[in-house]
């Protein structure tokens, strides 16, 4: 319900999910009222209507494929890897084969069939309580109206590729689909009533960097379009008719951005250096070769993670050795002599090739994924290593293996790369001998066991995100548990602690290239347990290396000492906070 404000001013609260401020005229996008047409057929218009059905949906297949391939040239392979659910839904057989025991069966036309069996699939996903699973209802009906628009000759409602001005987008909800149309030059923000800030439609806009809030209950049926709004991203509010003292406190948030802004280009040539004279390597994570070119505008010193995964989904065949290597060599050759880390293929888990005959599993993140499932798929890994062994005659690249678990793995892993550097060799293909090899810390037995994986490694990289998700037990987009996902609980600061110990002991660098990297509240808390390197996306190096500059190694490793030695997650994150708003401020002024 909106909230009473000054006159002529209405309030909506929602969930931020897309930093920035916008206002502007709205236009209201409705749910589509078109009722779907129930019709019988006779039966000697089954296989007809069958027919109908099959070009329906390798009409849509192509559609989808499409934006795919746009988004992935536009915005990046993880945003694109989005709609892979969209085509999953399209080759669900339980699903389609309802739908023709629909039409053959009970003589129901196409649009019926499918629109009943794939609205009763959505709603039973939409009603259980976990973000992930809701988000499968929201891809169902997405790819459900655009089979349906096939079947019908239906348009879109609008055409938000064809705007003539500058726009708030608000809607019930907006599908990734619908997201992907948008244009930063006419689309100002969005909002929409439902969704959370894990939504894919809240991906996107983050990476669209358009101004955007979710979660607003009934606002699309409060607006009108051609009503005049702000949109606070930063906070999760949008005004209805903002008075001129409103207009005045966001006024002066924009100026504030606009001048932490400039800061950050001012910044961008210089180094991660703290104001007691530490340096501290700050690298950028990337998913594509192209991806290089937003890592030097950032000011990034280098790939601190190449996520290699993406070049094998969103594609109907393998990439070849020659691909791959080229890919590699791009981005060495684009970035050196920064360095540039590779990390070995992590499929499984939520990702995977569709050509792979990957086996249904309860859990899938505990199970065939990452090094487990290349040492088990010895040619897709061959290609892969020889790859990047070729690669690295650039100089400057390194490699890594994800979730490595134990020495066994790491062993296997490295007698396999020693056996292909001799193929190599024999046939006169040259790399670089002394390419260093790394392994992801992010299985708690790995953090416990560093010691005996450092003598065999020339650095270590914390993947914090399944480190915490290992560690603690917790599926962060379950809303269940979600809250015990605590990124400064005691037990992950000490095998963090652990792992950089292990490190010096053994010579090696050790770095994080998990979300944590690049989350300025807990920068001086991971340089006080002594972490050499930080990997974060691209567009958040600059922030990053804004705070390290306004820090004291002192002040870190003081935190540090804190926290190691604190029972409580929440008031490590008290102290962190407070921190990182006292030396740089100016990161966290967006409040009105």
């Amino acid at each position: 319900m909106p909230e009473p404000a000054r006159k002529g001013e209405r309030i909506f609260r929602g969930i931020p999910v897309s930093a920035g401020v916008c206002r502007g005229k709205v236009l209201v996008l409705g749910k589509s009222n078109a009722l779907v047409p129930k019709r019988q057929i006779p039966e000697s218009q089954v296989t007809e209507e069958v027919a109908r059905l099959e070009q329906a949906l390798s009409q849509t297949r192509h559609q989808i494929l499409d934006v795919q391939r746009k988004v992935c040239d536009g915005m990046g392979a993880q945003e694109g890897g989005i709609f892979d659910a969209h085509l999953l839904v399209l080759e669900d057989r339980t699903l389609l084969d309802e739908v023709l025991r629909n039409i053959q069966d009970k003589r129901f036309n196409a649009e019926f069939a499918f629109h009943a069996v794939a609205e009763k699939y959505a709603t039973t996903l939409a009603a259980i309580e976990d973000d992930y699973l809701r988000e499968r209802a929201t891809d169902m009906r997405d790819v459900t109206s655009r089979i349906l628009n096939n079947l019908t000759g239906r348009q879109e409602e609008v055409d938000l590729r064809k705007l003539k001005e500058p726009c708030v987008i608000i809607s019930y909800d907006l599908s990734p689909s619908t997201t992907a149309q948008l244009d930063k030059k006419t689309v100002l923000g969005f909002a929409t009533d439902v969704g959370g800030k894990t939504s894919h439609t809240a991906i996107m806009a983050r990476s669209l960097r358009i101004p955007a809030v979710v979660g607003l209950k009934g606002a699309s049926n409060e607006l009108e379009t051609g009503d005049y709004i702000l949109l606070d991203g930063y906070n999760g509010v949008i005004i209805i008719n903002p008075t001129d003292q409103t207009l005045f406190e966001y006024g002066q948030i924009i100026r504030k951005q606009v001048t932490l802004q400039e800061k950050l280009r001012d910044i961008q040539l210089k180094p991660a250096v703290t104001l007691d004279g530490h340096r501290v390597t700050l690298s950028a994570n990337v998913e594509q070769p192209r991806d290089a070119e937003e890592v030097l505008a950032n000011g990034g010193e280098g790939v601190g993670l190449f996520r290699t995964e993406y070049l094998f989904i969103n594609r109907d065949t393998m990439p070849t050795e020659e691909e791959q290597y080229e890919a590699y060599k791009q981005v060495a050759s684009a970035l050196k002599p920064q360095p540039v880390v590779i990390r070995t293929l992590d499929l499984g888990g939520d990702k995977f090739h569709s050509q792979l005959q990957a086996p249904t599993e309860l859990n899938p993140f505990l199970g065939w994924r990452a090094i487990r499932y290349c040492l088990q798929e010895p040619t897709v890994f061959r290609h892969q290593l020889r790859a990047v062994l070729r690669a690295s005659v650039e100089g400057n690249v390194k490699m890594m293996y994800p979730m490595i678990s134990g020495v066994d793995e790491l062993n296997q892993a490295n007698a396999l790369l020693e056996q292909y550097k001799a193929e190599l060799r024999a046939e006169k293909i040259p790399f670089d001998e002394g390419m260093e090899i790394g392994a992801m810390i992010e299985v708690p037995s790995a953090a416990l066991v560093a010691d005996a994986l450092a003598r065999r490694l020339k650095f270590f990289s914390l993947g914090t995100n399944d480190l915490i998700q290992y560690t603690l037990a917790v599926d962060r987009m379950n809303e269940k548990v979600a809250h015990l996902y605590e990124p400064t609980h005691p037990a992950i600061l000490r095998l963090i602690k652990n792992t950089v110990e292990a490190g010096r002991r053994n010579n090696i660098w050790v770095g994080v290239c998990g979300e944590m990297a690049g989350d300025p509240v807990l920068i001086p808390l991971l340089l006080g347990l002594g972490v050499d390197e930080l990997s974060a996306a691209p567009a958040l190096v600059p922030p990053v290396k804004f705070l390290i500059r306004r820090l004291k190694m002192s002040e870190a490793r003081e935190l540090a000492e804190f926290a190691l030695s604190c029972e409580s997650a929440s008031d490590i994150l008290v102290r962190c906070q407070a921190l990182a708003r006292d030396i740089a401020p100016s990161l966290f002024e967006n409040k009105a």
